[in-house]
């Protein structure tokens, strides 16, 4: 009787102890998530370039969560498609906020779906950080705003600064310039940075419009750049409108000296494919390129991102925005970490007095929630062929950084139509 009576507690206790075991990651699994919304383009027009981020974005999610979270909680993404479309921003945010109550917002990817966003964000304190938003607190000097763009201190001449470098260095030095934009938020702040730079380094501007954002034809367009004569021509567009000048212009055989400037979209491999041989020439920003010194931190990252790409409907090798996708989500999740707080002003000041490290490079914030220092960097395209596959854009072999001085790879191809042969 007393043995089974012994038995019986040593069960019992043995069942207990079970039991508290099973119930420690029960407990901690049942946490609540700490929630992170935003609005993505994931159809229309930028769709390429905001599923890049958002797979980039899911990675950083599934390798949080296993390392345990954030402050001890699982971490959950809770986006919308905002449809390429500014219009939609607004109300995404607002749902966000008011109806999911997210813990954290960042922003979906572009200066012209970034902008619609900081007045909902300002009214409710939110910190914000953005992708790829061109200047964009500008206007607000929203404190809790942090940018994630290589830009710098001067991000509006940043996008063309470089152009303007390697354009003067050349002999006979260009002396005249034609700025064509398209009537959109970054297109406008980018051309106006070209007119500082224009300023900065004594060019003369002789043709200076802008064009709707719904323009289908742009044969007119480069008809009236090849009538000002300008040695150098910087285009500020978006990803249609970058497609349609490019290729309107390989129609005409138009010929200025230098060609590019900041055009969106170029960066993308659907856009290098379906453009071919007419992007020859060209010279163009980007923010980040497979340089051996610049894919040593982020090669894991990119092995990962680009065995699910096809699965996500992703670019194929993300290096635009899936790399920076992930980068900006984790300097968020730094910040958390740092200030040990979800609380939105304890994070806006661990982001202000620190350095962050990614995959894609280190930064600090300065004033308006900018880079301190700026990593853009122009590229020109050459010797690609029609029909060139994927193994071309995964290297260098077809692009050639020309500026800044630090990360060069090689010279300018001058003038433009050298490079088209």
């Amino acid at each position: 009787m007393l043995r089974s009576v012994k038995l019986s507690l040593l069960a019992f206790a043995a069942a207990g102890a079970f039991a508290l075991s099973a119930a420690a990651p029960a407990h901690a699994q049942s946490k609540e998530p700490i929630k992170i919304g935003f609005g993505m383009a994931l159809t229309g027009p930028l769709a390429g370039f905001g599923k890049q981020a958002l797979l980039g974005m899911k990675i950083w999610e599934e390798e949080t969560n296993a390392k345990g979270g954030l402050l001890g909680r699982p971490v959950k993404l809770v986006y919308y498609d905002d449809q390429s479309t500014p219009s939609t921003v607004p109300g995404i945010y607002t749902k966000l906020l008011d109806v999911d109550k997210v813990d954290l917002v960042v922003s979906g990817y572009a200066t012209n779906m970034v902008a619609p966003a900081i007045p909902v964000v300002m009214q409710k304190k939110k910190t914000f950080v953005s992708l790829f938003a061109l200047d964009a607190n500008s206007e607000f000097h929203y404190p809790q705003y942090f940018s994630v763009l290589p830009s710098g201190p001067t991000p509006k001449a940043s996008f063309t600064d470089g152009v303007f470098q390697v354009s003067l260095a050349q002999n006979p030095k260009p002396a005249t310039l034609a700025l064509a934009a398209e009537d959109a938020e970054f297109s406008r702040n980018a051309c106006e940075g070209a007119r500082e730079n224009a300023k900065k380094y004594n060019v003369k501007i002789v043709y200076d419009k802008s064009y709707p954002p719904a323009t289908t034809d742009y044969t007119p367009i480069v008809r009236a750049l090849q009538a000002a004569n300008a040695d150098i021509v910087i285009v500020c567009s978006y990803p249609l409108s970058s497609v349609g000048i490019v290729s309107a212009a390989s129609e005409l055989n138009y010929k200025p000296k230098v060609f590019g400037g900041a055009m969106v979209g170029l960066q993308g491999i659907a856009i290098k494919s379906k453009l071919g041989s007419k992007l020859n020439g060209i010279i163009n920003y980007e923010t980040w390129v497979p340089s051996e010194k610049m894919m040593a931190p982020a090669a894991d990252f990119f092995k990962k991102y680009q065995s699910r790409a096809a699965a996500e409907g992703a670019d194929p090798l993300g290096y635009y925005l899936g790399g920076w996708g992930y980068a900006y989500i984790s300097v968020l999740g730094q910040a958390v970490a740092g200030a040990k707080s979800i609380e939105d002003g304890k994070i806006a000041d661990y982001l202000r007095k620190n350095e962050f490290k990614t995959i894609m490079g280190n930064w600090s914030y300065g004033p308006n929630g900018e880079w301190t220092k700026s990593g853009m960097l122009q590229v020109q395209y050459h010797d690609i062929k029609d029909g060139d596959g994927l193994e071309v854009w995964k290297g260098m072999s077809y692009q050639t950084v020309v500026a800044p001085p630090a990360l060069k790879t090689g010279n300018l191809i001058y003038p433009y139509e050298k490079a088209k042969k």
